[in-house]
């Protein structure tokens, strides 16, 4: 087992007074097999005059807040505790990349079928507002899944080609630059890394789903520093049956269960499900936002 505590902070200073402000949070980790949450707390600054907790369609934990007294500026800050524990959680052991299913027969399964069961994973298939339908995805991972090949060992190499294929550079791109752009340029963050692979699972009808969360800051003895430590970060979870979801990260090319130094704060369909903060606000004008995070073993 690892103990990590986590912080976020978020800092809005803005140019403007602003009048009114309504924000969405993602930013208490997610209670799931292998990852226990023993506490997760946020701080905000002007305290909000209305906020719920409630949970969202895909099982994360969301925060909604209002202010409705004007403020210069927005400070939030989450911390949060939590253990990994590979052992409860067959999804973050280490996995012979022989132990899932050929992924055809993956992808045959999540097809709709009148009168058949639905499969929970299969609502992942789809084109979403960041990650739409590109030949050029499929072009790019076609070789990779032959018929008959366990879909384990075809997402780790998957994982591994854009992790050879593609540079990381934060100034390459922003949240909206389209995929298509990324692909061509070969060049981008954790949260393209990601989409990139999701599209080119989906382009084979295999269910894929985005999962942003943080990476331990500062590794243990003997192992190298990830890329996206300082940063939240963004990841790939890939539904193999009979092993359920499993993670892969192809900025750094690791499976995140295996090294436990990831802590996955959401998941959804694309960064657009879970962003970790988000809102309309009215006035503000021009604004500076400062991101800093911290992941600390204890």
């Amino acid at each position: 087992m690892v103990t990590l505590d986590v912080t976020h902070e978020t800092s809005y200073a803005y140019g403007a007074r602003v009048d009114q402000a309504q924000h969405l949070a993602h930013l208490r980790p997610r209670e799931m097999p292998g990852q226990r949450v023993i506490e997760a707390q946020i701080d905000i600054e002007p305290v909000p005059q209305h906020w719920t907790r409630s949970t969202d369609v895909f099982g994360n934990a969301r925060d909604a807040f209002a202010l409705y007294a004007p403020h210069e500026e927005l400070r939030v800050v989450a911390r949060s505790r939590v253990v990994l524990d590979r052992v409860r959680s067959p999804a973050r052991a280490p996995i012979d990349d022989v132990a899932t299913q050929p992924w055809d027969r993956v992808a045959h399964a999540c097809q709709y079928r009148a009168g058949s069961s639905f499969i929970a994973a299969s609502e992942f298939l789809f084109p979403s507002p960041f990650v739409p339908r590109l030949a050029a995805l499929r072009d790019y991972a076609a070789d990779l899944l032959s018929p008959g090949r366990p879909l384990l060992a075809a997402a780790a190499e998957l994982m591994q080609r854009i992790h050879d294929d593609f540079t990381y550079d934060g100034e390459a791109t922003e949240i909206h630059t389209p995929l298509a752009q990324v692909f061509k340029e070969r060049r981008g963050v954790c949260q393209d890394f990601a989409h990139l692979m999701i599209g080119a699972l989906r382009a084979f009808d295999l269910p894929a789903r985005y999962v942003s969360g943080y990476l331990l800051t500062q590794p243990p003895a003997g192992q190298p520093r990830l890329l996206g430590a300082d940063a939240s970060h963004a990841w790939v979870s890939v539904w193999c049956p009979p092993v359920g979801w499993v993670d892969f990260d192809p900025t750094n090319a690791v499976l995140p269960g295996d090294e436990q130094t990831h802590v996955t704060l959401a998941c959804g369909r694309d960064y657009g499900d879970v962003m970790p903060l988000r809102g309309v606000i009215r006035g503000g004008g021009e604004h500076e936002l400062t991101v800093a995070v911290s992941v600390v073993s204890v």
